[in-house]
């Protein structure tokens, strides 16, 4: 498969209509209903994934790439990993939803959310892993979810009967496991499901499978570019606190211990590797201590410890997704062996994009492409065409309505997001998108990111930051793909600057965020 380099890198309802719903498709009116395994993981990047072109291999997820489609502009409407995860599950922004920021929302789980609408139409639902949305899930025959952010090692999951149980063994295979299971074991077999796969991976602090934790340490990644970006003409991105070399953390970040060493999540890291049994711990400890000892011994400065942090965390980020294409292998060869692969669609995606050392940083919220675009990939069942690139902007909005069409259930009006159906099938809207909208919200708040809201098209990218600052900032992403030089009030930019704006708020009457009423009331009692 042709290896991608995205910019930033370089009517009828219900299972009774899925006859006609792939009659459309090409299929036979026999065709049964299509299954749909959706898995998500947290915090992967595309520049982490080899069917993006990426640093590391990644040899099950392009499996599914190599057999389906790739999306090369998937695409965010809000960085976080809880606000992502309501606008899959309900297909609307975070205004609309009510699930802004992680900080202060607990999900309204009364509303309208496409589980329940596929259980409507018949559909099993089953979601294992992590949540990360407060409230307990609804909608779903099956849950079993991770508290909070969840554990890497011997992690505690909590059951629909409310009980919270420790499992032993490494998260992302207990996640395969359970969810193996229950298809196996669990639902019942005379009806299509919609199964949610939510891993915790690959979410900080990037803790290892321990039978990979000597992999990667041969190699050395490549600086990018931007690396040094000192945020000129950017006062947002000079504010925030999420910078490799002044804001990761020695020990929870970098795993170099010492008891003498006091770091401010020194005590979270360490309860992180306690819940390891003695002899697995043992195991790491012994991995670790040589670095430590290596560590403390050159007393890296400056420069050199900036770079030498970039090394670890990208070695363990690449551990971590080491086990997740594992385990993403493992659900497609069970699809495989139980002849399931031909009648169900895979989808695999994260809830954002993250930072692997652009801009200095790590994390994700910024509106720049690195943490807006997410990867998406799928493998589709008989009957649907498309194959390789699929270049049209997708949001993740656009999820919820692609499963209800494909489950030939009726969509909501109410509903943002449109479905992708037309694009699976190899067809190419006249009408598609051609610009999208973002919008976050969590500030103040941990890494202290901005607020901010923009429109991006094809070529150019607007964003707003506002609340304790009133600033724009304008890229054209064909001649500076790593947004490194704001345009905004520039001469020459005027014509583009007032179309974005129009568009802007095209989006925003759109999408009825009342963001700019807001503003414009908080000016006028100034």
């Amino acid at each position: 498969m042709k290896q991608l380099t995205p910019a930033f890198l370089y009517p009828l309802t219900g299972v009774a209509a899925l006859a006609s719903l792939a009659s459309c498709a090409g299929e036979k009116e026999s065709q049964k209903p299509y299954n749909i395994v959706y898995i998500m993981t947290d915090d992967h990047t595309a520049q982490m994934m080899s069917c993006y072109g990426g640093l590391i291999e990644t040899p099950n997820l392009d499996r599914i790439a190599n057999d389906g489609v790739i999306f090369t502009n998937s695409f965010v409407a809000n960085s976080l990993s809880g606000p992502s995860r309501a606008c899959m599950l309900t297909g609307k922004h975070s205004h609309a939803n009510g699930f802004t920021d992680n900080s202060t929302c607990v999900f309204d789980g009364s509303q309208q959310t496409m589980p329940k609408l596929l259980r409507q139409a018949g559909y099993q639902t089953a979601l294992i892993g992590k949540w990360h949305l407060i409230s307990l899930p609804t909608g779903f025959d099956h849950w079993e979810i991770l508290p909070g952010q969840g554990d890497y090692y011997n992690p505690s999951f909590i059951t629909m009967d409310n009980d919270t149980v420790v499992e032993k063994g490494y998260l992302t295979n207990l996640i395969t496991d359970k969810s193996i299971d229950w298809m196996e074991n669990q639902r019942d077999k005379e009806k299509p499901f919609c199964l949610f796969i939510h891993h915790k991976a690959i979410h900080r602090n990037w803790l290892p499978e321990l039978k990979y934790l000597d992999l990667y340490e041969d190699k050395t990644f490549p600086l990018p570019e931007n690396f040094y970006d000192d945020y000129e003409g950017r006062p947002a991105a000079a504010a925030q606190e999420m910078g490799i070399f002044k804001d990761m953390d020695i020990i929870y970040d970098n795993k170099m211990w010492k008891a003498d060493v006091n770091t401010p999540l020194k005590s979270t890291y360490e309860a992180f590797v306690g819940r390891l049994n003695p002899e697995d711990r043992k195991v790491y400890d012994d991995f670790y201590q040589p670095i430590i000892d290596e560590f403390y011994k050159k007393n890296p400065k400056g420069k050199e410890l900036a770079e030498w942090k970039y090394q670890r965390y990208m070695r363990d980020y690449a551990k971590v997704v080491k086990s997740l294409d594992d385990n993403v292998g493992r659900v497609l060869d069970y699809l495989k062996e139980k002849g399931m692969l031909d009648n169900t669609l895979v989808v695999y995606t994260s809830d954002q994009g993250f930072y692997m050392g652009e801009h200095g940083w790590f994390d994700k919220r910024f509106m720049y492409e690195e943490s807006m675009h997410t990867p998406l990939i799928m493998h589709l069942p008989k009957g649907f065409n498309a194959k390789g690139e699929i270049p049209q902007m997708v949001q993740n909005i656009d999820y919820a309505p692609t499963f209800l069409d494909l489950a030939g259930a009726p969509i909501p009006e109410d509903i943002q997001g449109v479905s992708l159906l037309p694009l699976l099938k190899g067809e190419k809207p006249a009408d598609w998108r051609t610009s999208l909208y973002y919008h976050f919200y969590e500030y103040p708040a941990e890494h202290m990111v901005k607020r901010h809201y923009g429109v991006r098209t094809e070529r150019y990218k607007l964003i707003h930051f506002y609340n304790d600052i009133d600033e724009w900032e304008l890229y054209d992403l064909q001649e500076d793909p790593t947004e490194m030089h704001n345009l905004y009030g520039q001469p020459g930019y005027e014509k583009i600057t007032e179309d974005l704006m129009n568009e802007l708020h095209k989006l925003q009457a759109q999408y009825q965020d009342p963001i700019e009423e807001k503003l414009q009331a908080a000016k006028a009692e100034k």
